[in-house]
Protein backbone atom coordinates (compact mmCIF):
# COMPACT_ATOMS: atom_id res chain seq x y z
CA UNK A 1 0.00 0.00 0.00
CA UNK A 2 2.91 2.37 -0.31
CA UNK A 3 1.92 5.86 -1.82
CA UNK A 4 -1.57 5.51 -1.50
CA UNK A 5 -3.83 6.99 1.65
CA UNK A 6 -4.35 4.79 4.36
CA UNK A 7 -7.50 4.72 6.38
CA UNK A 8 -7.78 4.29 10.20
CA UNK A 9 -10.75 3.97 12.71
CA UNK A 10 -10.42 6.59 15.32
CA UNK A 11 -14.10 6.18 17.03
CA UNK A 12 -16.76 3.70 17.06
CA UNK A 13 -20.51 4.39 17.98
CA UNK A 14 -22.61 1.45 18.51
CA UNK A 15 -26.51 0.86 19.05
CA UNK A 16 -27.22 -3.54 19.65
CA UNK A 17 -28.93 -5.44 21.20
CA UNK A 18 -28.62 -5.48 24.95
CA UNK A 19 -26.87 -2.13 25.50
CA UNK A 20 -26.44 0.93 23.79
CA UNK A 21 -23.07 2.26 23.10
CA UNK A 22 -19.79 0.38 22.74
CA UNK A 23 -19.14 -0.37 26.27
CA UNK A 24 -22.18 -2.11 26.71
CA UNK A 25 -22.09 -3.84 23.16
CA UNK A 26 -18.36 -5.31 23.84
CA UNK A 27 -19.40 -6.18 27.44
CA UNK A 28 -22.42 -8.61 26.09
CA UNK A 29 -20.30 -10.01 22.94
CA UNK A 30 -17.55 -11.15 25.13
CA UNK A 31 -20.03 -12.09 27.65
CA UNK A 32 -21.37 -14.93 25.93
CA UNK A 33 -24.87 -13.69 27.22
CA UNK A 34 -27.82 -13.57 23.99
CA UNK A 35 -29.64 -10.42 23.62
CA UNK A 36 -32.94 -12.78 21.78
CA UNK A 37 -36.39 -12.82 23.03
CA UNK A 38 -40.28 -12.75 22.32
CA UNK A 39 -40.99 -10.05 19.95
CA UNK A 40 -42.96 -7.12 21.72
CA UNK A 41 -42.77 -4.44 19.14
CA UNK A 42 -46.03 -5.79 17.51
CA UNK A 43 -48.38 -8.70 17.68
CA UNK A 44 -46.70 -11.65 16.46
CA UNK A 45 -48.79 -14.21 17.50
CA UNK A 46 -49.95 -15.30 14.04
CA UNK A 47 -45.81 -15.73 12.48
CA UNK A 48 -43.82 -19.24 12.04
CA UNK A 49 -41.17 -17.21 13.92
CA UNK A 50 -41.97 -15.11 16.87
CA UNK A 51 -38.44 -14.08 17.96
CA UNK A 52 -36.06 -11.43 17.49
CA UNK A 53 -32.89 -9.13 19.27
CA UNK A 54 -34.26 -6.06 20.08
CA UNK A 55 -33.25 -2.53 21.08
CA UNK A 56 -34.49 -1.08 24.25
CA UNK A 57 -33.96 2.22 23.22
CA UNK A 58 -36.03 5.51 23.86
CA UNK A 59 -34.52 8.78 21.39
CA UNK A 60 -35.14 11.28 23.91
CA UNK A 61 -33.23 9.11 26.58
CA UNK A 62 -30.18 9.21 23.85
CA UNK A 63 -30.25 12.76 23.10
CA UNK A 64 -32.92 13.36 20.32
CA UNK A 65 -35.33 16.35 20.45
CA UNK A 66 -38.92 15.83 19.94
CA UNK A 67 -38.78 17.12 16.84
CA UNK A 68 -35.99 14.41 15.31
CA UNK A 69 -37.42 11.91 17.17
CA UNK A 70 -40.50 12.43 15.09
CA UNK A 71 -38.76 13.35 12.17
CA UNK A 72 -36.73 10.27 12.00
CA UNK A 73 -36.99 6.32 11.06
CA UNK A 74 -36.21 4.32 14.25
CA UNK A 75 -32.98 3.31 11.76
CA UNK A 76 -32.26 7.64 11.38
CA UNK A 77 -32.30 8.02 15.20
CA UNK A 78 -30.04 4.58 15.12
CA UNK A 79 -27.27 6.07 13.06
CA UNK A 80 -27.24 9.64 14.62
CA UNK A 81 -26.92 8.80 18.02
CA UNK A 82 -24.29 6.11 16.96
CA UNK A 83 -22.59 8.70 14.96
CA UNK A 84 -22.70 11.40 17.98
CA UNK A 85 -20.96 8.34 19.85
CA UNK A 86 -18.08 7.77 17.26
CA UNK A 87 -17.44 11.36 16.85
CA UNK A 88 -17.06 12.26 20.44
CA UNK A 89 -14.81 8.70 20.92
CA UNK A 90 -12.61 10.25 18.52
CA UNK A 91 -12.09 13.19 20.30
CA UNK A 92 -13.50 15.50 17.50
CA UNK A 93 -16.63 17.38 17.25
CA UNK A 94 -18.23 18.89 14.05
CA UNK A 95 -16.47 22.43 14.48
CA UNK A 96 -13.25 20.11 14.40
CA UNK A 97 -14.25 18.60 11.01
CA UNK A 98 -13.46 20.34 7.57
CA UNK A 99 -17.11 20.38 6.15
CA UNK A 100 -16.37 20.36 2.80
CA UNK A 101 -13.29 17.24 3.36
CA UNK A 102 -15.87 15.38 5.35
CA UNK A 103 -18.08 12.81 3.93
CA UNK A 104 -20.74 9.99 5.28
CA UNK A 105 -21.70 6.50 3.88
CA UNK A 106 -24.57 4.70 5.42
CA UNK A 107 -25.58 1.23 4.92
CA UNK A 108 -29.13 -0.44 5.10
CA UNK A 109 -30.64 -3.22 4.09
CA UNK A 110 -33.93 -2.22 4.49
CA UNK A 111 -33.98 1.72 5.02
CA UNK A 112 -36.94 3.12 6.74
CA UNK A 113 -39.42 0.10 6.32
CA UNK A 114 -40.71 0.20 10.32
CA UNK A 115 -42.22 3.99 9.60
CA UNK A 116 -43.22 3.42 6.18
CA UNK A 117 -45.25 0.15 7.10
CA UNK A 118 -46.99 2.04 10.15
CA UNK A 119 -47.62 4.90 7.55
CA UNK A 120 -49.24 2.38 5.27
CA UNK A 121 -51.44 0.66 7.74
CA UNK A 122 -52.63 4.46 8.60
CA UNK A 123 -53.50 5.52 5.17
CA UNK A 124 -54.93 2.45 4.33
CA UNK A 125 -56.89 1.79 7.50
CA UNK A 126 -54.77 -1.14 8.44
CA UNK A 127 -55.24 -2.18 4.73
CA UNK A 128 -58.73 -2.34 4.26
CA UNK A 129 -59.01 0.29 1.71
CA UNK A 130 -57.35 -0.10 -1.71
CA UNK A 131 -57.15 3.66 -2.53
CA UNK A 132 -55.33 5.37 0.15
CA UNK A 133 -55.79 8.36 1.80
CA UNK A 134 -52.74 10.34 1.54
CA UNK A 135 -54.43 13.47 4.15
CA UNK A 136 -53.63 11.04 6.86
CA UNK A 137 -49.88 10.34 6.05
CA UNK A 138 -47.02 12.38 8.35
CA UNK A 139 -45.77 15.08 6.85
CA UNK A 140 -42.26 13.35 6.48
CA UNK A 141 -43.44 10.29 4.40
CA UNK A 142 -41.34 10.83 1.60
CA UNK A 143 -38.04 10.45 3.90
CA UNK A 144 -39.27 7.47 4.90
CA UNK A 145 -39.66 6.45 1.27
CA UNK A 146 -35.96 7.88 0.13
CA UNK A 147 -32.90 5.86 1.66
CA UNK A 148 -30.76 9.07 0.85
CA UNK A 149 -32.28 10.39 4.46
CA UNK A 150 -30.74 8.18 6.25
CA UNK A 151 -27.01 9.58 5.06
CA UNK A 152 -28.61 13.27 4.95
CA UNK A 153 -29.82 12.98 9.18
CA UNK A 154 -25.87 11.99 9.42
CA UNK A 155 -24.51 14.61 7.73
CA UNK A 156 -26.87 17.21 9.05
CA UNK A 157 -25.31 16.04 12.69
CA UNK A 158 -22.01 16.36 11.84
CA UNK A 159 -22.12 19.33 9.49
CA UNK A 160 -20.40 17.28 6.64
CA UNK A 161 -20.04 19.14 3.25
CA UNK A 162 -18.49 16.31 1.21
CA UNK A 163 -19.94 13.43 -0.83
CA UNK A 164 -22.59 11.69 1.06
CA UNK A 165 -23.68 8.17 0.10
CA UNK A 166 -26.14 5.35 0.74
CA UNK A 167 -25.17 2.10 0.13
CA UNK A 168 -28.08 -0.77 0.02
CA UNK A 169 -26.12 -4.02 -0.95
CA UNK A 170 -28.46 -6.29 1.65
CA UNK A 171 -26.64 -8.03 4.42
CA UNK A 172 -23.28 -6.79 3.39
CA UNK A 173 -24.39 -2.84 3.34
CA UNK A 174 -22.75 -2.30 6.84
CA UNK A 175 -19.40 -3.94 5.50
CA UNK A 176 -19.46 -2.23 2.11
CA UNK A 177 -20.62 1.41 3.29
CA UNK A 178 -17.18 1.29 5.53
CA UNK A 179 -15.36 0.38 2.41
CA UNK A 180 -16.74 3.24 0.10
CA UNK A 181 -15.41 5.76 3.16
CA UNK A 182 -12.33 4.17 3.06
CA UNK A 183 -12.37 4.63 -0.94
CA UNK A 184 -13.32 8.16 -0.99
CA UNK A 185 -10.23 8.75 1.55
CA UNK A 186 -8.04 6.97 -0.26
CA UNK A 187 -9.05 8.55 -3.63
CA UNK A 188 -8.67 12.01 -2.15
CA UNK A 189 -12.45 12.80 -2.04
CA UNK A 190 -12.31 13.28 1.78
CA UNK A 191 -10.35 13.30 4.85
CA UNK A 192 -12.40 12.18 7.42
CA UNK A 193 -15.85 9.84 6.49
CA UNK A 194 -18.71 9.11 9.11
CA UNK A 195 -19.66 5.95 7.75
CA UNK A 196 -21.52 2.73 9.15
CA UNK A 197 -24.80 1.56 8.43
CA UNK A 198 -27.79 0.55 10.24
CA UNK A 199 -31.20 -1.17 10.24
CA UNK A 200 -34.77 -1.47 12.30
CA UNK A 201 -36.25 -3.85 10.62
CA UNK A 202 -38.88 -5.63 13.42
CA UNK A 203 -41.57 -5.16 11.63
CA UNK A 204 -44.69 -7.00 10.73
CA UNK A 205 -43.48 -7.00 6.60
CA UNK A 206 -39.92 -7.62 7.35
CA UNK A 207 -40.92 -10.97 9.45
CA UNK A 208 -43.42 -12.22 7.33
CA UNK A 209 -40.71 -12.46 4.12
CA UNK A 210 -38.43 -14.28 6.17
CA UNK A 211 -41.43 -16.73 7.41
CA UNK A 212 -42.37 -17.34 3.72
CA UNK A 213 -39.13 -18.44 3.03
CA UNK A 214 -38.42 -20.36 6.04
CA UNK A 215 -35.26 -18.29 6.34
CA UNK A 216 -35.34 -17.43 10.33
CA UNK A 217 -35.74 -19.82 13.40
CA UNK A 218 -39.04 -21.69 14.74
CA UNK A 219 -37.36 -21.96 18.16
CA UNK A 220 -40.01 -19.48 19.71
CA UNK A 221 -39.95 -21.21 23.17
CA UNK A 222 -36.51 -20.85 23.83
CA UNK A 223 -35.60 -17.49 22.39
CA UNK A 224 -31.92 -16.84 24.29
CA UNK A 225 -30.68 -20.16 22.29
CA UNK A 226 -32.94 -19.64 18.88
CA UNK A 227 -29.64 -18.38 17.20
CA UNK A 228 -27.34 -21.09 16.75
CA UNK A 229 -25.01 -20.71 13.69
CA UNK A 230 -22.48 -24.22 13.08
CA UNK A 231 -24.80 -26.09 15.33
CA UNK A 232 -26.03 -29.04 14.16
CA UNK A 233 -29.84 -28.08 15.74
CA UNK A 234 -29.83 -24.96 14.13
CA UNK A 235 -33.18 -23.78 12.18
CA UNK A 236 -32.55 -20.48 10.51
CA UNK A 237 -31.29 -17.17 12.02
CA UNK A 238 -32.98 -14.36 14.14
CA UNK A 239 -33.77 -10.87 13.09
CA UNK A 240 -32.16 -8.34 14.96
CA UNK A 241 -31.74 -4.44 14.67
CA UNK A 242 -29.07 -1.82 15.51
CA UNK A 243 -26.31 0.26 14.18
CA UNK A 244 -22.57 0.70 13.62
CA UNK A 245 -21.03 4.39 12.99
CA UNK A 246 -17.26 5.49 12.64
CA UNK A 247 -15.00 8.01 12.44
CA UNK A 248 -12.66 7.00 9.54
CA UNK A 249 -9.41 8.94 8.91
CA UNK A 250 -6.92 9.92 6.81
CA UNK A 251 -4.21 8.06 8.74
CA UNK A 252 -1.40 11.46 8.36
CA UNK A 253 -3.95 13.47 9.39
CA UNK A 254 -4.78 11.30 13.18
CA UNK A 255 -1.33 10.96 13.49
CA UNK A 256 -1.46 14.76 13.36
CA UNK A 257 -3.77 15.05 15.74
CA UNK A 258 -2.70 12.29 18.04
CA UNK A 259 -5.48 10.96 17.97
CA UNK A 260 -5.76 6.92 19.48
CA UNK A 261 -6.49 4.63 16.35
CA UNK A 262 -8.43 1.25 17.01
CA UNK A 263 -7.30 -0.12 13.77
CA UNK A 264 -6.37 0.58 10.12
CA UNK A 265 -8.85 -1.00 7.44
CA UNK A 266 -6.53 -2.76 5.26
CA UNK A 267 -8.50 -4.29 2.78
CA UNK A 268 -11.69 -5.14 1.61
CA UNK A 269 -12.94 -6.81 -1.95
CA UNK A 270 -16.35 -7.63 -2.87
CA UNK A 271 -17.77 -10.30 -4.64
CA UNK A 272 -21.27 -11.82 -6.17
CA UNK A 273 -21.80 -15.00 -6.94
CA UNK A 274 -24.35 -14.09 -10.00
CA UNK A 275 -26.34 -17.76 -9.19
CA UNK A 276 -29.80 -17.34 -7.37
CA UNK A 277 -31.71 -14.72 -5.15
CA UNK A 278 -31.31 -16.34 -1.63
CA UNK A 279 -29.27 -19.70 -2.86
CA UNK A 280 -25.61 -20.07 -2.06
CA UNK A 281 -23.08 -22.15 -4.39
CA UNK A 282 -21.79 -25.13 -1.66
CA UNK A 283 -18.31 -24.29 -2.52
CA UNK A 284 -18.08 -20.76 -1.23
CA UNK A 285 -16.32 -19.85 -4.55
CA UNK A 286 -17.13 -15.88 -4.69
CA UNK A 287 -16.86 -15.53 -1.51
CA UNK A 288 -12.92 -17.01 -0.98
CA UNK A 289 -12.22 -14.99 -4.08
CA UNK A 290 -13.60 -11.61 -1.91
CA UNK A 291 -11.35 -13.22 1.15
CA UNK A 292 -8.45 -13.40 -1.14
CA UNK A 293 -8.94 -9.88 -2.72
CA UNK A 294 -9.21 -8.44 0.62
CA UNK A 295 -5.74 -10.01 1.90
CA UNK A 296 -3.87 -8.97 -1.17
CA UNK A 297 -4.96 -5.58 -0.86
CA UNK A 298 -3.72 -5.85 2.87
CA UNK A 299 -0.86 -7.21 1.60
CA UNK A 300 -1.05 -9.60 4.11
CA UNK A 301 -0.66 -13.69 3.97
CA UNK A 302 -3.40 -15.83 5.37
CA UNK A 303 -1.27 -16.79 8.60
CA UNK A 304 -1.42 -13.28 9.42
CA UNK A 305 -5.32 -13.44 10.56
CA UNK A 306 -5.66 -14.00 14.30
CA UNK A 307 -9.34 -14.08 14.21
CA UNK A 308 -12.11 -14.30 11.41
CA UNK A 309 -15.21 -12.98 12.30
CA UNK A 310 -17.93 -14.63 10.35
CA UNK A 311 -21.22 -13.84 9.03
CA UNK A 312 -22.45 -16.92 10.65
CA UNK A 313 -26.17 -16.28 10.30
CA UNK A 314 -27.41 -19.46 11.47
CA UNK A 315 -28.58 -21.27 8.56
CA UNK A 316 -27.36 -24.07 7.47
CA UNK A 317 -26.39 -23.12 3.69
CA UNK A 318 -24.62 -20.23 4.98
CA UNK A 319 -22.60 -21.94 7.40
CA UNK A 320 -21.55 -24.25 4.90
CA UNK A 321 -20.76 -21.88 2.33
CA UNK A 322 -18.38 -19.75 4.37
CA UNK A 323 -16.77 -22.81 5.93
CA UNK A 324 -15.99 -23.91 2.46
CA UNK A 325 -15.19 -20.36 1.76
CA UNK A 326 -12.47 -19.97 4.47
CA UNK A 327 -10.97 -23.14 4.03
CA UNK A 328 -10.35 -21.92 0.06
CA UNK A 329 -8.77 -18.82 1.13
CA UNK A 330 -6.95 -19.40 4.19
CA UNK A 331 -5.54 -23.05 3.41
CA UNK A 332 -4.56 -24.67 6.21
CA UNK A 333 -4.71 -22.05 8.49
CA UNK A 334 -8.22 -21.81 8.45
CA UNK A 335 -8.21 -25.05 10.54
CA UNK A 336 -5.57 -22.80 13.34
CA UNK A 337 -7.43 -19.23 13.56
CA UNK A 338 -10.11 -18.75 15.62
CA UNK A 339 -13.67 -17.93 14.48
CA UNK A 340 -17.13 -17.02 15.89
CA UNK A 341 -20.21 -15.07 14.98
CA UNK A 342 -21.64 -12.48 17.48
CA UNK A 343 -25.04 -12.95 15.86
CA UNK A 344 -25.63 -15.78 17.88
CA UNK A 345 -25.98 -13.43 20.78
CA UNK A 346 -27.24 -9.71 18.73
CA UNK A 347 -29.32 -11.80 16.32
CA UNK A 348 -29.19 -10.17 12.49
CA UNK A 349 -29.82 -6.77 12.06
CA UNK A 350 -29.45 -7.24 8.15
CA UNK A 351 -27.55 -4.50 6.45
CA UNK A 352 -26.20 -3.33 10.02
CA UNK A 353 -24.81 -6.09 10.95
CA UNK A 354 -21.82 -5.69 8.96
CA UNK A 355 -20.79 -2.59 10.63
CA UNK A 356 -21.73 -3.76 13.86
CA UNK A 357 -19.57 -6.71 13.30
CA UNK A 358 -16.50 -4.36 12.15
CA UNK A 359 -16.88 -3.12 15.78
CA UNK A 360 -16.78 -5.94 17.55
CA UNK A 361 -13.35 -6.75 15.26
CA UNK A 362 -12.09 -3.06 16.03
CA UNK A 363 -12.36 -3.60 19.68
CA UNK A 364 -10.91 -7.58 19.26
CA UNK A 365 -8.02 -6.23 18.07
CA UNK A 366 -7.55 -3.21 21.08
CA UNK A 367 -8.92 -5.54 23.93
CA UNK A 368 -7.02 -9.61 22.61
CA UNK A 369 -10.15 -10.89 23.11
CA UNK A 370 -12.06 -13.00 20.58
CA UNK A 371 -16.11 -12.97 21.55
CA UNK A 372 -17.51 -16.66 21.65
CA UNK A 373 -20.27 -18.31 19.01
CA UNK A 374 -22.77 -18.86 21.54
CA UNK A 375 -25.24 -21.79 22.28
CA UNK A 376 -22.67 -23.92 20.24
CA UNK A 377 -23.17 -27.22 22.06
CA UNK A 378 -23.69 -30.05 19.09
CA UNK A 379 -21.07 -28.22 16.22
CA UNK A 380 -22.43 -29.47 12.58
CA UNK A 381 -20.05 -32.03 11.18
CA UNK A 382 -19.45 -30.47 8.28
CA UNK A 383 -18.40 -27.26 10.22
CA UNK A 384 -15.32 -28.20 11.33
CA UNK A 385 -12.94 -25.26 11.81
CA UNK A 386 -12.77 -23.51 15.79
CA UNK A 387 -15.97 -21.46 16.04
CA UNK A 388 -14.67 -20.58 19.67
CA UNK A 389 -17.64 -21.95 21.15
CA UNK A 390 -19.29 -20.64 24.57
CA UNK A 391 -16.55 -18.61 25.78
CA UNK A 392 -14.37 -15.54 24.94
CA UNK A 393 -10.86 -16.23 24.62
CA UNK A 394 -7.81 -14.15 25.42
CA UNK A 395 -5.69 -14.00 21.99
CA UNK A 396 -3.17 -11.70 20.69
CA UNK A 397 -5.07 -10.44 17.51
CA UNK A 398 -3.14 -8.60 14.98
CA UNK A 399 -5.12 -8.90 11.59
CA UNK A 400 -8.86 -9.70 12.10
CA UNK A 401 -10.63 -10.90 8.53
CA UNK A 402 -14.39 -10.16 8.94
CA UNK A 403 -16.85 -11.73 5.76
CA UNK A 404 -20.59 -10.83 5.05
CA UNK A 405 -22.78 -12.26 2.60
CA UNK A 406 -26.67 -10.87 1.21
CA UNK A 407 -29.22 -12.39 -0.84
CA UNK A 408 -28.35 -11.26 -4.61
CA UNK A 409 -25.17 -13.10 -4.17
CA UNK A 410 -23.27 -10.50 -2.27
CA UNK A 411 -19.96 -11.54 -0.98
CA UNK A 412 -17.47 -8.96 1.01
CA UNK A 413 -14.66 -9.40 2.99
CA UNK A 414 -12.56 -6.76 5.18
CA UNK A 415 -9.35 -7.16 6.66
CA UNK A 416 -9.13 -4.89 10.14
CA UNK A 417 -5.14 -4.89 11.18
CA UNK A 418 -3.21 -3.36 14.37
CA UNK A 419 -2.07 0.59 13.61
CA UNK A 420 1.80 0.08 11.99
CA UNK A 421 0.95 -4.05 11.05
CA UNK A 422 1.37 -3.37 7.63
CA UNK A 423 4.22 -1.81 5.89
Amino acid sequence: MAGQRRVVITGIGVIAPGGIGRAAFWDLVTSGRTATRAISTFDASTFRSRVAAEVDFDPLTHGLTPRQARRMDRAAQFAVVCAREALADSGLSPADLPAERTGVAVGSAVGCTMSLEEEYAVVSDSGARWLVDPTYAVPHLYDYLVPSSLAREVAWEVGAEGPATVISTGCTSGIDAVGHGCELIRDGAADVVIAGAADAPISPITVACFDAIKATTPYNDDPEHASRPFDNTRKGFVLGEGSAVFVLEDAERAAARGARVYAEISGMASRSNAFHMTGLRPDGRELAEAITAALDAARLDPTAVGYVNAHGSGTRQNDRHETAAMKSALGAHAYAVPVSSIKSMIGHSLGAIGSIEIAACALAIEHGVVPPTANLHEPDPECDLDYTPLTAREATVDAVLTVGSGFGGFQSAMVLSRPGMVA
